[in-house]
């Protein structure tokens, strides 16, 4: 575990953790963040395999031919159905949005733009799709993103595709959408990618949305 901080929000980096583990850190730390115990924090951390099903999530979109050493949660955030693993970055922001601004929609199209910007420093252009909750590279979905916020405290948050084993997404329809694909920064860059760079990218540009940027 490393904790720094940039400026503002400290940063947990867990490195490779199980999605229990963390799941239930993710809970500890809303409950002391809203009580003033903790100060803004964004967690960063690698899971082993796990699918995980939101709230509304069709249980349908976990596919009968799915590997079934692949473990299932269902969880409270937002959204349908993703997958977690192994060269996937993580990042679970703990924030009081009370300090930045108070609305759903703002948080979750600045969650994007984090990940737009890392894309955009890396060499890929991505975006949003109308409609749909993300990032995207032409129409397949490279990070996916699920919330839940209690009394303006955020936990859970985005997960981006960096040298993930895309293989596993053939097991479930990924956020419930049946005519789109998925891709991570190897598969477009055609090489490994240093999660370590990618990680100093993404606090980088998570710090100039959230902090430099806040309202």
């Amino acid at each position: 575990m490393i904790e720094t901080k940039t400026e503002q929000i400290i940063v947990l980096d867990l490195g490779h953790r199980p999605y229990q583990e963390v799941w239930d850190l993710q809970k500890e730390m809303q409950a002391k963040r809203i009580n003033t115990q903790i100060e803004d924090t964004l967690i960063l951390v690698e899971h082993e395999p796990v699918y995980t099903l939101g709230k509304n999530a069709d249980e349908n979109h976990l596919l009968q031919n799915r590997d079934e050493s692949v473990d299932v949660f269902q969880i409270e955030r937002g959204g349908d159905i993703t997958f977690h693993g192994p060269g996937q970055l993580v990042g679970y922001p703990i924030l009081d949005l009370s300090n930045y601004k108070k609305s759903v929609s703002w948080y979750m199209r600045t969650l994007e733009q984090v990940t737009i910007d890392v894309l955009d420093e890396i060499g890929i252009e991505a975006k949003r799709s109308e409609g749909l909750t993300g990032v995207w590279v032409g129409d397949e979905k490279i990070a996916a993103q699920g919330v839940r916020i209690s009394r303006w405290v955020t936990m859970h948050g985005f997960a981006l595709n960096v040298n993930t084993d895309l293989s596993f997404y053939d097991g479930i329809i990924p956020c419930g959408i049946f005519d789109h694909g998925v891709t991570s920064i190897e598969q477009l860059l055609g090489e490994k990618q240093d999660m370590e760079t990618v990680k100093q990218v993404v606090i980088k540009k998570f710090n100039q949305n959230f902090i430099q940027g806040e309202c």
